[in-house]
């Protein structure tokens, strides 16, 4: 149980960590697809602007030259980025350039945002005005359609397609890199964002832009620049772009949030619920099996085993009480009737009673209530005995106890003889010397009223407990009656005074502390073995 509230504890306290990560991870994707079209955007405004790029200055140059211009420029040659490592890798077996995008919000520096240009370090070439004319109605499309600020730099970095703006990006180090013939791409600030929505402050790319700078090849030269900008999707509108997919994902985890509800039902509530019925159906007395579960929770079936050890306990408890509340109304019934007879004779022919009679029926009735006081304080003796208080600290040294015991019953017709053993001299029970007493006292008045006139003692000490045997000579016990001789009020001794309640006390003593009192089988002599845990010395 512990094991399947922790993951389920552990999966709820995991979800907002997982639907952060979700979100870094989708607004990080967002933006490489940003980046992804920038750099097509760019690759194409490159391609045309080499197309159209005045190769020479000369005018004997013929427009089939411009024409030509894509077929005779070489490829564009390698550099350290282009490795089988670099995100831009070109395909030997196609001759097509493979792709792939390098911004990472999490490792990518953000840069301030874009300075002013610098001022001209040298006049604008007029072959790369003349280009930037040409391209200016597909620049001016292209912006239109995908809200990118685009940007057209020479050699020099200067720009080419603000007429009415001058100045050089040279000293931008995306510019700087492209001009070296590899492709840049950066992240900057952005200035000009404004917060929509508070939602928006989940977003890690909201104020900031990329910037793309790709180098513009003819013949083998970056004779150009196309430098390419542009915010990046939003987090919300991407979300809603992608609802179908994220729906999906919020319903796979209700489905499991579901299946976990369903694994706790059937592993803990139904049980739970089931042991609830058997435990309203037990207080009303009815026993009833509570159904078992599928799923083998280690509690919950430990809690079906208690449950069931009580339900067992409980239902001999009450058989116990039943027998024993008609074993003392029988016991109670034989005395209580001779007084009331005796009283209603007195009452009815005490004046013609002589005296001799009338003294008969008094001692009748004294008889009778001596055995009923006997019978009240044995069955206090045993409810104290189910009810002791036992002293976990107890330790008794069990020689002299039997020597304190030995000595009140020894006489010349009921001899006690040893103890003997390996441990006669050593061994110590956990018990108190007053319940001991008690114990060994009833065992050895027992054997005196049933006609032995010699118990012999034994006494062993194993790891963990005692064990004292006292074994009698008289009368051996019936079969019939060797399971019953524990019960209360079983006795054949009632004639002679017995009440059939001294061996159920000395068992109860024993039990209290962790003991046992058994009959032994028959070997020509009647025993009882009474075993007690052995003392632990104390430290």
């Amino acid at each position: 149980m512990r094991t399947i509230l922790f993951g389920v504890m552990l999966f709820v306290a995991a979800l907002p960590g997982l639907s952060a990560i979700f979100l870094r991870v989708y607004e990080n994707a967002l933006v490489r697809r940003t980046e992804a079209e920038l750099i097509a955007q760019s690759a194409a405004i490159a391609a045309a602007a080499a197309i159209v790029w005045p190769v020479a200055p000369s005018s004997s140059a013929a427009p089939a030259d411009a024409r030509n211009a894509t077929t005779e420029r070489a490829p564009p040659q390698a550099h350290p980025d282009r490795g089988s490592g670099g995100p831009y890798q070109t395909s030997e077996t196609e001759g097509v350039e493979d792709v792939s995008t390098a911004i990472d919000l999490r490792a990518s520096p953000i840069l301030p945002e874009r300075p002013k240009a610098a001022p001209l370090t040298a006049p604008l070439e007029q072959d790369a005005l003349e280009a930037a004319q040409r391209l200016g109605p597909a620049i001016e499309e292209t912006k239109r359609v995908t809200l990118s600020s685009i940007l057209l730099l020479d050699r020099n970095g200067a720009l080419l397609n603000f007429p009415g703006r001058q100045g050089s990006y040279q000293f931008l180090p995306e510019v700087t890199e492209a001009l070296a013939g590899r492709p840049q791409t950066v992240l900057r600030l952005n200035s000009t964002y404004h917060r929509r929505t508070f939602l928006e402050i989940f977003s890690q790319a909201a104020n900031i832009r990329l910037h793309h700078a790709r180098p513009i090849h003819v013949r083998g030269q970056v004779i150009g620049v196309v430098l390419v900008s542009r915010s990046p999707r939003a987090l919300l509108r991407g979300i809603y772009e992608d609802r179908g997919k994220i729906a999906f994902g919020v319903i796979g985890i209700f489905v499991l949030l579901i299946g976990l509800s369903a694994i706790l039902g059937r592993a803990i509530v139904r049980p739970l619920e089931s042991l609830s019925s058997a435990s309203r159906a037990l207080a009303k007395g009815k026993r009833e099996t509570p159904m078992g579960s599928a799923l083998q929770v280690v509690e919950i079936r430990t809690l079906y085993e208690d449950f069931d050890a009580m339900a067992q306990s409980i239902d001999q408890r009450s058989r116990y009480l039943r027998d024993f509340a008609a074993s003392v109304s029988h016991e109670f019934k034989t005395p209580l009737a001779g007084l009331r007879g005796a009283i209603e004779l007195l009452q009815d022919h005490e004046a013609t009673m002589s005296a001799e009679e009338r003294a008969t029926f008094l001692a009748n009735m004294a008889a009778d209530t001596g055995r009923l006081s006997h019978l009240v304080s044995r069955l206090l003796d045993l409810a104290r005995a189910d009810m002791q208080a036992i002293d976990s600290d107890a330790t008794t040294k069990i020689i002299d106890t039997l020597a304190v015991v030995a000595d009140s019953f020894s006489s010349e017709h009921f001899l006690i003889l040893g103890p003997k053993g390996r441990a006669a001299t050593a061994a110590a029970a956990a018990m108190d010397r007053p319940t001991l007493e008690a114990i060994l006292m009833t065992l050895l008045e027992n054997a005196r009223q049933a006609g032995a006139t010699q118990v012999e003692v034994f006494l062993d000490q194993f790891q963990d407990r005692v064990e004292v045997r006292l074994a009698n000579d008289g009368p051996l016990i019936p079969d019939a009656d060797k399971d019953r001789i524990f019960e209360p009020f079983f006795t054949s001794k009632r004639a002679s005074g017995g009440t059939g309640i001294g061996l159920s006390i000395a068992r109860s003593l024993a039990r209290g502390y962790g003991g046992s009192l058994d009959l032994a089988p028959d070997d020509g002599l009647v025993t009882f073995v009474l075993r007690l845990p052995v003392a632990r010395p104390h430290r």
